[in-house]
C-alpha cells in the first residue's frame, strides 16, 4: 500500500512540475517575443521617420484607410489655418506625474474643406480650478505645422458626457466632424516643431511601446522560476530519496557488521 501511495505521489508531483515548467517557460518565451516585436516596431518607426515628410498632396492622394498603416509615424509638414473655436482639451492625460490636458485643434487645408486633428501639445491642469484652461495663441494667419502622423488621440473610459464640451475625455472622429461640419481625416498629427509663442505647451511626446528592457526582465524572472522548479524537483524527487536510500544501506551495513 505504501509503495502504491508513493508511486501515485511521485506521478502527481512529476505531472504538476511538468505543467509548471511548461507554463513558466512559455511565459518567458512570450516575454522575449514581445520584446522582439517592440524592437521591430521601433526599427520600423525609425525607418519611417527618416523618409521625406508628407504634405497635403500626399494625404489627399492616399487611399484611406487602406494606406494608413503604412503612413503612421511618418513626418508631415502641413500648411493651413487653425479652427480655434473647435479646440478641445482632453482630460486625464498626465505627463511626468503631473495632471493635465492634451490640446487638440483641427487644421484646415488651405482652399479645401479637408481638415486634420492636430495634438498641439500638453498643458498642466490648475489644482485650484479643474475647469480652467490656459489661454493659447489664437492668431488667424496661415501656419506651417511640423509633426508626426499618428492614430486619432487614444480613448479613455467614458463617463457620461465625457465626449462633449471644451474639456472632454475623448474625441470620436465622426461625431467631432459632424459637430463642427468638418471633413476630418481618420488620423491625427502630433505636433513636433518648437512651440514659439505658445510657451505653455509641452511637446515631449512619449514613444509608444519603446521600453523592451521590462520584457527582458520579466523573461529572466520566468526562466529563473523554471530553473528553480527543475532544481527542486530533482532535489526532492531524485537526490533526496537517493541520499535516504544510501543512508539506510549504510545503517544496515553497520548493523550487520
Amino acid at each position: 500500500m505504501t509503495r502504491v501511495t508513493s508511486h501515485w505521489r511521485f506521478c502527481l508531483v512529476t505531472g504538476a512540475t511538468v505543467l509548471a515548467v511548461a507554463l513558466t517557460a512559455s511565459l518567458g518565451l512570450w516575454q522575449l517575443n514581445r520584446a522582439a516585436q517592440k524592437e521591430r516596431l521601433a526599427e520600423q518607426r525609425s525607418a519611417r521617420q527618416a523618409l521625406p515628410a508628407l504634405n497635403w498632396s500626399d494625404l489627399l492622394q492616399a487611399n484611406m484607410p487602406m494606406d494608413l498603416p503604412e503612413m503612421l509615424d511618418r513626418q508631415v509638414e502641413l500648411e493651413g489655418y487653425w479652427k480655434h473655436e473647435a479646440t478641445v482639451f482632453l482630460d486625464n492625460r498626465p505627463l511626468n506625474g503631473r495632471a493635465g490636458f492634451w490640446v487638440v485643434t483641427p487644421l484646415w487645408h488651405e482652399g479645401r474643406q479637408q481638415a486634420v486633428l492636430v495634438t498641439r501639445g500638453w498643458v498642466p491642469r490648475r489644482l485650484d480650478d479643474r475647469t480652467a484652461v490656459p489661454s493659447l495663441d489664437a492668431s488667424s494667419g496661415l501656419v506651417r505645422v511640423k509633426g508626426r502622423l499618428a492614430p486619432p488621440p487614444s480613448k479613455l473610459y467614458d463617463f457620461g458626457q465625457a465626449g462633449q464640451g471644451r474639456i472632454r475625455q475623448n474625441i470620436d472622429i465622426d461625431a467631432f466632424a459632424a459637430e463642427w461640419s468638418l471633413k476630418l481625416w481618420p488620423v491625427s498629427v502630433q505636433q513636433l516643431d518648437s512651440a514659439g509663442p505658445e510657451t505653455v505647451l509641452s511637446r515631449d511626446w512619449p514613444l509608444p511601446d519603446s521600453d523592451v528592457h521590462q520584457h527582458y526582465g520579466y523573461a529572466v524572472q520566468w526562466f529563473g522560476l523554471t530553473l528553480l522548479l527543475i532544481f527542486l524537483y530533482v532535489w526532492f524527487q531524485c537526490i533526496g530519496p537517493w541520499r535516504q536510500r544510501r543512508a539506510s544501506r549504510r545503517v544496515e551495513s553497520n548493523a550487520a557488521g
